[in-house]
């Protein structure tokens, strides 16, 4: 089931409060993880989207593992676009749902050749309307490749933690991404995905979150309450 974080906080939350508590959410976990940023390969636009497209429903180390040779391959959109469906999606069966993203990324390409002249576009219109390209994409890519900040990036990392820290109780990522606008400042949407979706990987993850050795403890609604229960338990069992 998804998870709800704690039911009602980002309704209740005033929202000069939840400001202040974002704010320092970001200094904390900007001391935390210095050096945040996404953790796919890339040297170009075009690069970087192909990766980003590969990494649903896959891990960025396994993308970061075929992409080198991959990128080698195909090094221009044109390539792609030119490619036997059946061959590209042997070449990025490594990510899982190959068939499907092979799709999406020829057919990107030739939009990218016939409409872009190759390039990848720096507009969040133009990029959502390519194939299979939503607004998680656009934003990684605006954001990491062109430096053009338009939204927050929302992925399955900063869904769970953003909700366990009270500040959504939406389950559709393009409602969440408006919960979050709103109190993060808008120099720090970039950093802030990428600091969530490090934390989320090292501390606050999916199955067992290690809340006990968390710096947002006290910031958070949902580690405070499991702290507490575990030690209520513990107080049971002695």
């Amino acid at each position: 089931m998804p998870e709800r974080g704690a039911p009602g906080l980002a309704e209740q939350e005033r929202p000069g409060h939840r400001k202040e508590r974002v704010r320092e959410i970001v200094a904390r976990l900007r001391a935390e993880y210095p050096d945040a940023r996404t953790s796919l390969t890339f040297h170009t636009p075009l690069e970087l989207l192909v990766a980003t497209v590969l990494s649903a429903q896959s891990t960025d180390v396994r993308v970061n593992q075929l992409t080198r040779e991959l990128f080698a391959k195909y090094p221009t959109a044109r390539a792609y676009a030119d490619a036997p469906l059946d061959e590209l999606a042997l070449d990025i069966k490594p990510a899982g749902f190959y068939r499907t993203k092979a799709k999406y990324v020829r057919e990107t390409a030739q939009q990218l050749v016939n409409r872009f002249g190759g390039k990848v576009p720096r507009t969040m219109d133009a990029l959502v309307s390519l194939p299979g390209i939503g607004r998680k994409t656009a934003n990684v890519v605006l954001g990491n490749a062109y430096g053009i900040v338009e939204g927050i990036v929302v992925d399955t990392h900063v869904t769970r933690v953003s909700q366990r820290l009270g500040l959504t109780t939406e389950q559709d990522p393009a409602r969440i991404e408006q919960d979050l606008m709103a109190p993060v400042p808008r120099e720090a949407w970039l950093d802030f995905s990428n600091l969530l979706i490090y934390h989320g990987r090292a501390v606050c993850q999916a199955r067992v979150p290690h809340c006990e050795k968390c710096v947002l403890l006290d910031l958070c609604p949902t580690g405070r309450a499991r702290v507490r229960l575990t030690a209520a338990l513990t107080r049971h069992d002695c």
